[in-house]
């Protein structure tokens, strides 16, 4: 599964037009209807399709719900274990991804 993700992660990211249709389709298959493409086109443009899960992004919106008292301060010490994912990425020559402290300890 993990090899397969960074796969079309890195086909999407190599053919935009291609996968921006693709996704179209599965929409308009799915739905009855696809997007416009005044509506679709600048949307893509703002899509960032990334291997890594950003984990320091899941501690900031953490760190954010609790200041606005949505939630009482959680403990994220080891939702992320990014051993096999950053396994796939070195053996497809990508940079390892980051845990943003919130590995087991």
């Amino acid at each position: 599964v993990l090899r397969g993700t960074v796969k079309t992660n890195e086909w999407i990211n190599a053919n935009p037009d291609k996968a921006k249709a693709s996704a179209n389709a599965k929409l308009k298959a799915d739905s009855g209807k696809e997007l416009d493409a005044k509506v679709l086109d600048p949307a893509w443009q703002s899509i960032l399709v990334t291997d890594d899960p950003l984990a320091t992004t899941l501690k900031t919106e953490a760190d954010w719900a609790v200041k606005a008292k949505l939630l009482d301060k959680p403990d994220l010490t080891g939702i992320y274990d990014l051993t096999l994912l950053n396994k796939v990425l070195k053996a497809a020559g990508k940079p390892e991804v980051g845990d943003g402290g919130l590995a087991a300890k």
